[in-house]
């Protein structure tokens, strides 16, 4: 029998289905839960200590933003990791965060840029690829906050969100992590120099190649 241990203990002290929900998509975030793995209900609501009505709750949150699906007599299960949709949330970064930078490069102070360079700075030194991954979303964002276009950014947040499964997987290629801690100085470089356009080339070109190595990789080797 599954034995479930995640690492929000406020969703089990709560057990709100958005807490609930919260708690099952950082698992799957996180690989504690796997692509392809069943989600058993009456297991998750025991281990919760709620009824099934929150549990379903978040499950149809979590299925309607894509990470589980239901199957036919069969319940839940975690859902699988995608070539196609690898690509295409970089596909969509790079237009979306292409359009945010050009947005909050002349809204930046000196305080705003001292705040990207503490998010790079905590990526470039960070080890732990879980941390990492939140450092990496950390210099993104603080890179068009001063856009001050709150749903832009909360889409762009979501997207990274939503790929932190896929970007685990290239954490894991050693010389394109490098290439990636290589490419946000070289962004951070351009800005602070002055030349946009060259930011932004930038910019575009690590989103889009990430989308295309993780589109590579998972057509080699797909995940269940």
């Amino acid at each position: 029998m599954r034995s479930y241990q995640f690492d929000n203990p406020l969703a089990e002290r709560r057990g709100s289905a958005q807490l609930i929900a919260d708690t099952l998509r950082d698992a799957i975030i996180q690989g504690q839960l796997t692509a392809g793995e069943p989600l058993r209900q009456e297991q998750l609501a025991s281990h919760f200590q709620v009824s099934r009505i929150p549990l379903r709750e978040a499950l149809r949150s979590l299925a309607s933003e894509g990470w589980i699906e239901f199957l036919p007599n069969r319940g839940a299960r975690v859902a699988g990791m995608s070539a196609s949709e690898a690509r295409e949330i970089y596909e969509i970064r790079a237009s979306l965060e292409r359009t945010a930078l050009e947005l909050a490069f002349p809204c930046h102070t000196s305080e705003s840029w001292q705040e990207v360079e503490t998010a790079l700075q905590a990526a470039l030194k960070e080890k732990q690829r879980a941390r990492y991954v939140q450092r990496n979303r950390e210099f993104h964002l603080a890179l068009y906050r001063p856009a001050q276009r709150p749903h832009l950014l909360a889409l762009i947040d979501s997207l990274h969100m939503r790929g932190e499964r896929y970007l685990r997987l290239k954490l894991a290629m050693p010389f394109h992590k490098h290439k990636s801690d290589d490419e946000h100085q070289q962004i951070y470089t351009a800005c602070r120099q002055g030349d946009l356009d060259r930011a932004v080339a930038i910019l575009t070109g690590h989103l889009s190649s990430t989308g295309a190595l993780l589109w590579d990789y998972l057509q080699r080797e797909p995940h269940a």
